[in-house]
């Protein structure tokens, strides 16, 4: 058994442990990223039933070799709907309360499995409980984001070098998703954000066909998945010599940025980090142009939880890994995001990003 199938099994038994206290037979995986977590797999068509003993992975013929050679588990794969497969094998199993991930299965498939359920039997909400042991990331996890960070700093680097006026948005983020794909990752880990000018004012702006000034202000915020994991930054750079107003809000949301990075340690809960990071944007009259949270966790999904906002009460712990990013947006002028991805430690936080928080200038 390789380390990582051992830290899978370690995975679904940390679960199973779980299931007196939520008061299930077993539980229906159906997310994605969760079936991965607790299986390996990262195809399109998978779910994971797991019981105190045992373990069913189910999927379709497209991945039959993939699974019986990768998959340690109870291996079925079915042709058609996986629906009636899982329902015989709980009922053969005796699976009478079913517990299922109520954030992430659709309703049609909550009400297919309902309706075949036999008299006596029944399915149980359990909400993230999967999400919530995933913010704690193993040596392995946090040495595959890691390399993510690293990677997509070095696409950063070499994009740097085709940035030009006469370029369109849309090619800066071609060249970006190239030089990933070059470094060898899997793909970008969400849609990379690149907006120049008053565009950049849209928190998640959508590349167009815009070509860049000799005077403008870009900012690009990427990201790459390595391994399955993801990694997340935010830089802004000027075409030119940036006018002093756009220095001084730079240096407003960077003062912000590097509040909020001090701030990180284990103990601390993530909403008082955004409130660490609110404060400086108040003095500087910003707070009402910073529209989102501080930050997120990251993982095998971009956004995971904690959410840094101000509401949330998650008590920060050592090795979840998340990410700074304030950002203040003025309309119909410019917007400026920072943002790392860091390591929470016992006494602080390790920033992952090696990439120069500087403002570029090109």
């Amino acid at each position: 058994m390789t380390s990582n199938q051992t830290e899978i099994q370690q995975r679904r038994g940390d679960i199973a442990a779980r299931l007196e206290e939520l008061k299930a037979d077993a539980l229906l995986i159906s997310s994605s990223a969760n079936v991965r977590y607790l299986s390996g797999f990262s195809g399109s068509n998978g779910f994971v039933v797991l019981t105190a003993t045992e373990t069913h992975f189910f999927t379709d013929p497209r991945y039959d070799i993939e699974a019986r050679t990768n998959i340690s588990a109870k291996v079925h794969v079915v042709k058609g709907s996986i629906t009636p497969k899982i329902l015989e094998v709980a009922k053969r199993k005796k699976l009478k309360r079913i517990g299922f991930e109520s954030s992430w299965t659709r309703f049609d498939e909550y009400t297919r499995m309902k309706d075949g359920l036999p008299l006596g039997f029944s399915l149980v909400p359990v909400g993230r409980i999967i999400e919530e042991r995933r913010m704690l990331k193993s040596a392995n996890e946090i040495e595959q984001i890691r390399r993510s960070v690293l990677l997509n700093s070095e696409a950063f680097a070499r994009s740097l070098k085709r940035i030009r006026p006469g370029v369109r948005e849309l090619d800066v983020a071609g060249e970006i998703e190239f030089q990933m794909k070059k470094l060898g990752a899997e793909k970008p880990a969400f849609e990379t954000i690149i907006a120049a000018g008053a565009h950049s004012a849209l928190p998640h702006a959508h590349p167009t066909g815009h070509k860049l000034s000799a005077n403008e202000l870009l900012l690009i915020d990427m990201g790459a998945s390595l391994g399955g994991y993801c990694s997340d930054m935010t830089r802004v750079i000027h075409l030119g010599a940036p006018p002093k107003k756009l220095r001084e809000l730079y240096n407003a949301v960077l003062e912000a940025q590097l509040a909020g990075v001090n701030a990180v340690r284990a103990g601390i809960t993530a909403g008082r980090v955004d409130q660490v990071v609110r404060s400086v944007m108040k003095k500087h009259k910003l707070d009402k142009a910073f529209v989102h949270s501080t930050g997120h966790g990251l993982g095998l999904e971009i956004h995971e939880t904690p959410r840094l906002g101000r509401m949330d009460q998650t008590i920060l712990q050592a090795g979840m890994a998340i990410t700074i990013e304030p950002g203040a947006y003025i309309d119909g002028w410019a917007g400026i995001r920072i943002e790392d991805t860091v390591l929470v430690t016992t006494n602080g936080c390790e920033v992952l990003t090696p990439t120069s928080k500087e403002f570029v200038t090109l």
